[in-house]
């Protein structure tokens, strides 16, 4: 089971955005789906047992799952469906798991509907955040092997999986996702622990900041099931809105995010120079259709919101966002968390830690990201240093580096601590560490 290239291990990458699921060697998981689910509390379901009844010829597809007294749905599909009293929540809160009820099914969801596989029959490669702790490892080792019964765990850092994945044993990993963005420097293998910074800014708070900021321009945008379009005329709808008085605040809200993180995706670039409020007022604007037919112009904004990465105080400009001063007030920017993190590295390596700056995550995927951080990381760093950041030109690439296939020498290296690891956490049920 363990030999050679015959090895079929599942790798799993639970983030704060989204998870991630596929076969370990493969350029792209399988899966990906958000890590949020909807959740209704079982007396509401008893009350709407009869809108719900239709809803259970579906049940593969939604992966709704009754535990104890709430019903939970998984995927894109279930949450795309919108639910009278389903409120939006997420299982993690800092990075930390703090509900494992809802990643007991989200694991579900990518082993039966997703992956179709039985988990017995697979060694499992669980990502993990560098700042995870060791009652998370034993919880999640004790999940796998009693529930799941899979012949073999092992349990690796993001940063060390993204540095192996761009053939790589040391470097500096920025990985910037949905809920915070972490540089960690990984050396011969090994995250250097002393030396991990952290930031609470990541894709979900810009994708809020860009909401608030067109919101105090007059935009509403509408989440898609609020509406219907019917046609007048060949060619021409019109837009009817729909009274659903019993969705949650949760749910509106996590439907607007998808399309704002949509036009984030769509329009926004960071800018080649720190972003001035004067020397962006007349710059041309980009349209954008929103679903009910809506089209908006964006200007500054596509280039103000990528740039709260490197000047987080910019966040206290736009009024509305959730405690925007407290978090640009702890926050740091880009270049400054990267200088920082290398300095308190180990002298003797510090020059090959700036010519190893790599690029992971969702957020990072932003058009000339890699471009203005490697200039600013010029203008800061000290000048013996050679400032090299590496990017793939593949957006998918970049975002699911964790998941990706590594080089040959790497492979075999890791295939190769895999089974040794493997093996004595199957005598032991121990977890490794990376």
């Amino acid at each position: 089971m363990y030999g050679g290239d015959e090895v079929s291990a599942i790798v799993i990458d639970l983030g704060s955005h989204t998870c991630k699921a596929g076969y370990a060697g493969e350029d792209a998981p399988k899966a990906v789906f958000p890590s949020v689910v909807g959740c209704i509390d079982q007396m509401d379901a008893d009350d709407d047992k009869e809108n719900n009844n239709s809803e259970t010829n579906n049940r593969n597809a939604d992966s709704n799952k009754l535990k104890g007294k709430r019903k939970l749905y998984v995927g894109s599909q279930a949450l795309g469906f919108r639910r009278d009293h389903m409120e939006v929540v997420s299982p993690l809160k800092d990075g930390v798991v703090v509900d494992w009820d809802i990643v007991d099914n989200i694991w579900d969801h990518a082993f039966k509907d997703c992956l179709l596989i039985d988990p017995k029959e697979h060694p499992m490669l669980l990502a993990e955040p560098s700042s995870n702790t060791q009652q998370q490892r034993e919880k999640t080792a004790e999940l796998m092997f009693e529930k799941y019964k899979v012949p073999a765990l092992f349990l690796a850092k993001n940063a060390v999986l993204t540095s192996f994945a761009s053939g790589r044993a040391t470097s500096v990993v920025i990985d910037s996702g949905g809920g915070s963005t972490t540089v960690a420097p990984v050396h011969d293998g090994y995250v250097l622990q002393k030396a991990v910074s952290s930031s609470p800014i990541g894709g979900e708070f810009l994708t809020d900041c860009l909401m608030r900021s067109l919101e105090r321009k007059g935009i509403v945008i509408k989440p898609r099931y609020s509406f219907k379009r019917k046609e007048i005329q060949p060619g021409v709808f019109q837009t009817v809105d729909v009274d659903l008085p019993l969705t949650t605040e949760s749910y509106k809200l996590y439907s607007q995010r998808v399309i704002a993180s949509d036009i984030k995706e769509c329009v926004c670039r960071a800018p080649d120079a720190p972003y001035d409020e004067s020397s962006y007022s007349n710059i041309p604007m980009t349209p954008y259709e929103l679903p009910d037919g809506q089209t908006i112009e964006i200007g500054a904004d596509r280039f103000k919101i990528p740039d709260i990465l490197f000047n987080p105080s910019l966040a206290q400009t736009i009024p509305g966002v959730d405690n925007s001063a407290e978090i640009s007030s702890s926050a740091r920017g880009l270049p400054q968390m990267v200088i920082e993190s290398i300095s308190r590295c180990d002298v003797d390596i510090r020059k090959e830690l700036f010519g190893s700056i790599l690029l992971a995550g969702g957020t990072a995927s932003m058009q000339q990201l890699k471009e203005r951080l490697e200039k600013d990381l010029l203008e800061e760093s000290p000048q013996a240093a050679r400032v090299k950041v590496l990017a793939s030109g593949n957006a998918t690439e970049r975002r699911f580096s964790k998941c990706g296939s590594p080089s040959p020498s790497m492979k075999n290296m890791e295939l190769h601590i895999y089974k040794e690891n493997a093996l004595k956490m199957m005598k032991k049920k121990m977890i490794g560490i990376c």
